[in-house]
C-alpha cells in the first residue's frame, strides 16, 4: 500500500513545458549512456542500506565512500546486526568519513528501528523523520530510493542540474524556486532512476563547469576543516580507535595541534557519548 506524503512534497500534475519534458528526456538519456549504475547501493533498495550509504555520502566524496559503504555493509548486513554493535566498533568502522556523530546516530536509527518498528523501516515520510539522525532530506532519500515514491527531494548534486538548465541567468536562487522545478518535473513512475540520474549528472557538471550553488540564496560555504575545531574532534577519536589512552597520551598523540583546543574538543565529545572517560583514562564507548 502507498503511504500518504506531506502535501509540499508530492508532484505537481501540471503539465509540463517543452523545455521541461526535453530536460526530463535529456537526463534520463544520460544517465542511460553514463550514470554510474554499478555503485553498491544502488544494487540493493534496502531502506536500511540506503540510510547507511546517505549518511556515508553526506559532504563525503563517493570515491572514499564505496570502500566504506562496502566494509560496513559485510560486517552489519542488516539493521538488526548493526543494532547490537556497540559505538566504539560503529566509530572505528566510520574512521575516513569524517562527522563521527553521523555514526552515533546511524547506530542510533538501528536501535529503534529494531526495538520499536519490529526491525522494518517506516515508508512514510513522516514516520521516518521521527527516527534519531534522519532529516527531511534522509527521509525523501529514503522514500524515493528505497520505496520509489514520488517525493520532491534537493541536494547539492540535483541544485546543480536545475541551476544550470533553468537558472543560469539568475543570480539568487531559492531553494523553494529549485524545488518547484523539482516537482514539475519528476517522473512519477521512475523517482528512483530519476533522482540516481540527476546526481550523476550534476557531478559531471561540476566537473565541468565547477560548483553553481553559490548562486543559491542563502549559500554559505563550508568551513575549513583543517585547524578546525571539527579536526581536533576527529583526531581525538581516531586516536582512540587504537585503545584507552591517558590525558597525557592524547595530548601526546595531538601534539601538531593547537594545545588549548584540545581539552575543550575531549569534553564535548564525551559530553555527546562518543567518547567516555574511565578513572585517569579516556576510550570509546
Amino acid at each position: 500500500m502507498r503511504m500518504s506524503l506531506p502535501t509540499q512534497w508530492t508532484k505537481n500534475r501540471c503539465s509540463m513545458t517543452r523545455k521541461e519534458r526535453e530536460f526530463q528526456e535529456f537526463v534520463l538519456d544520460w544517465y542511460t549512456k553514463c550514470g554510474r549504475h554499478e555503485l553498491p547501493w544502488r544494487e540493493n533498495y534496502d531502506p536500511y542500506r540506503i540510510l547507511v550509504s546517505e549518511l556515508m555520502l553526506q559532504q563525503t566524496q563517493v570515491v572514499r565512500v564505496i570502500p566504506k559503504y562496502n566494509a560496513f555493509i559485510k560486517k552489519w548486513p542488516t539493521v538488526e546486526t548493526l543494532a547490537t554493535a556497540s559505538l566504539g566498533d560503529v566509530l572505528r568502522m566510520w574512521q575516513g568519513l569524517g562527522y563521527n556523530r553521523r555514526a552515533k546516530f546511524l547506530l542510533q536509527c538501528a536501535q529503534v528501528v529494531v526495538e520499536e518498528c519490529n526491525g522494518t523501516f517506516p515508508a512514510d515520510y513522516d514516520a521516518l523523520l521521527r527516527l534519531p539522525g534522519i532529516g527531511p532530506y534522509t527521509a525523501a532519500a529514503i522514500c524515493a530510493f528505497a520505496y520509489n515514491q514520488s517525493v520532491a527531494l534537493i541536494e547539492t548534486n540535483v541544485r546543480q542540474v536545475y541551476i544550470h538548465h533553468f537558472f543560469t541567468n539568475v543570480q539568487e536562487v531559492s531553494d523553494a524556486q529549485i524545488l518547484d522545478k523539482v516537482r514539475q518535473t519528476l517522473p512519477e513512475d521512475r523517482p528512483r532512476e530519476w533522482y540516481a540520474a540527476l546526481m550523476d549528472y550534476g557531478t559531471h557538471l561540476k566537473s565541468l563547469h565547477g560548483n553553481n550553488t553559490s548562486k543559491v540564496k542563502g549559500y554559505t560555504k563550508q568551513s575549513k576543516f583543517k585547524g578546525s575545531d571539527r579536526e581536533v574532534r576527529a583526531a581525538l577519536v581516531r586516536a582512540l580507535t587504537e585503545g584507552p589512552l591517558t590525558l597525557i597520551e592524547l595530548k601526546s598523540c595531538l601534539a601538531t595541534y593547537e594545545a588549548a583546543k584540545i581539552m575543550p574538543q575531549l569534553t564535548a565529545i564525551v559530553s555527546e557519548g562518543l567518547v567516555v572517560r574511565y578513572s585517569d583514562h579516556y576510550q570509546l564507548p
